[in-house]
């Protein structure tokens, strides 16, 4: 009798961890662009860090994600027409693994060096086990979901990019990025739940025009419809600097997290860039707060202290300035 008195003692305890372990959040950091080639390639290249001053963020979360702002290839030659093109070497791919469970590819760089230069991005991802989304071999890969279990969440990242002029596009038998076709994106989250089981839904969006600190019309507009639609959340970027942030329905929209490794920026709003960090539980996000970076002059992101971010709860209408650190 005493030894099943134990085992039940046992047994209830372990129950109650479980039950605590379940109700625990999970913790979600997205950052902004992150481009890897010009003078951050070379900063890799003496074998140096790129993330070296904010590791201590990205380490503090179940999954962390980032915008790759170019392709990491050694094949393929820059589209001639296209002012700025970005082609990282393979080597980077040792402190993105270090760092980064995830990376969207849809944007206007994943084409900067054709098609072959795309395949070697995600065939070198694949390898190096850092998982992608938004970009793909066809069309239908490009679109599909990548589905993260954390904490018994199913969370599925979409990734589109709204930039025109519209290029680079998937299609049935052509590598390339989704693009973000209103009835295309309704689809998608829907399957994502349907047929891909996920518990939470977050689209990643490359879209809005550059150096605007505050979201465009079309920007709002399709933000609304993938909430509708049944997005937890929303998080955006290309513009080079960060915008205004919405609740809609209750659910965030952060329509630009700006640069995060970036070079070649003077002013101090192209420099500056949000870390964002998500808590999640099965009902969407619980709570989030933004940390500021400022790049260096090497375009490296360091915690900017004297800026404190934004912070926010659920039920809460809008974010206020965060008070801890």
């Amino acid at each position: 009798m005493k030894r099943l008195a134990i085992a039940w003692a046992l047994a209830l305890l372990c129950a109650g961890a479980g039950a605590q372990h379940a109700g625990q959040p999970v913790s979600m950091v997205f950052v902004g662009d992150v481009m890897l080639d010009d003078t951050p390639g070379r900063v890799v290249r003496s074998g140096r860090d790129p993330f070296t001053h904010v590791a201590h963020w990205l380490r503090d979360a179940d999954v962390r994600v980032a915008n790759l702002e170019s392709v990491v290839a050694t094949t393929g030659t820059p589209e001639p027409d296209k002012p700025y093109t970005f082609r990282a070497h393979p080597r980077v791919m040792v402190p993105l693994r270090r760092h980064f469970d995830a990376v969207g590819l849809a944007n206007n760089h994943a084409g900067d060096y054709g098609p072959e230069a795309l395949m070697q991005t995600l065939g070198l991802l694949d390898r190096h086990g850092i998982r992608h989304f938004g970009a793909g071999a066809d069309l239908a890969r490009a679109h599909a979901p990548l589905v993260i279990e954390r904490g018994g969440l199913r969370i599925a990242l979409l990734g589109y990019n709204e930039f025109f002029p519209r290029s680079f596009e998937a299609d049935v038998d052509r590598p390339g990025i989704a693009w973000s076709e209103d009835a295309q994106v309704r689809h998608d989250i829907a399957l994502a739940r349907s047929r891909h089981g996920a518990d939470l839904v977050i689209p990643v969006l490359h879209w809005g025009w550059e150096y605007e600190p505050l979201a465009r019309p079309r920007q709002r507009a399709l933000a609304r419809l993938m909430i509708e639609a049944g997005a937890d959340a929303v998080v955006g970027g290309h513009p080079h600097v960060t915008q205004d942030i919405e609740i809609v329905a209750g659910k965030p929209v952060f329509y630009s997290l700006g640069n995060f490794v970036f070079d070649g920026f003077t002013e101090t709003a192209h420099r500056t860039g949000w870390l964002l960090r998500l808590e999640l539980d099965r009902e969407g996000v619980r709570r989030w707060r933004t940390r500021v970076v400022r790049m260096d002059r090497e375009g490296l992101p360091r915690p900017h202290a004297a800026s404190p971010g934004e912070c926010w709860e659920r039920g809460e209408s809008q974010p206020l300035p965060c008070t801890t650190p």
